[in-house]
């Protein structure tokens, strides 16, 4: 068991029932998803997923007008995930720290499974490389288009969608991405988005 691990086990008292049954290893992650469980403490995914990884995606400074004249702000945009898992985050507060610390909290809690597979025609071999068949998701004006590619193709789609699917465990893809596609965030959550909506669609290549 890895020191991170203990730590959180002597560390954590569980706030909900949920809590309970993971510190007490009578349920998995899969289980929590397959019963649509609701995750409400971030302690569950660093338990039952301690591989998990963080990566901020982007860092503003965002302005806001008040009574006492002009607040500046922090704000963070995060990605975190494991091979096959992935949630999106994001957060402000007045120092950056802060910022990305919450922002990492509220991707923990939305993390999920991501459906993977080899729905290209020109390959074909079975295995969990790519994405089973085409998927679409929108954040905002953005919208993207991922299409299941050959191994071997690699992420063929911009930095940031790539940022995201490999984090995710995704190897070979394509993608087409529709709006403003400067707004990093819109185009990490209009990503994000789509591989959820892998589990309630199934288009046709």
């Amino acid at each position: 068991m890895s020191s991170r691990r203990k730590s959180i086990e002597e560390v954590w008292v569980p706030r909900t029932k949920l809590g309970d049954l993971v510190q007490q290893g009578l349920i998995t992650l899969e289980k929590i998803f397959q019963n649509n469980l609701v995750v409400k403490e971030t302690e569950i995914i660093d338990t039952l997923l301690p591989q998990i990884r963080d990566e901020v995606i982007k860092i503003a400074m965002v302005q806001q007008m008040t009574a006492s004249g002009q607040k500046s702000r922090f704000k963070a945009v995060v990605i975190v995930g494991a091979d096959g898992f992935l949630g999106v985050g994001s957060a402000k507060s007045k120092e950056v720290g802060p910022a990305i610390r919450k922002a990492i909290d509220k991707a923990k809690l939305s993390i999920v499974p991501i459906k993977r597979g080899c729905g290209s025609r020109e390959c074909g071999c079975g295995g969990n490389h790519s994405i089973p068949y085409k998927i679409e998701g929108k954040c905002g004006s953005v919208k993207v288009r991922l299409l299941p590619s050959p191994a071997g193709v690699g992420l063929a789609c911009a930095d940031k969608v790539k940022q995201v699917l490999k984090l995710a465990g995704i190897e070979d893809i394509w993608s087409k991405t529709f709006g403003d596609t400067r707004t990093s965030e819109n185009l990490v959550k209009a990503t994000f988005d789509a591989l959820k909506n892998a589990h309630k669609y199934n288009f046709n290549i």
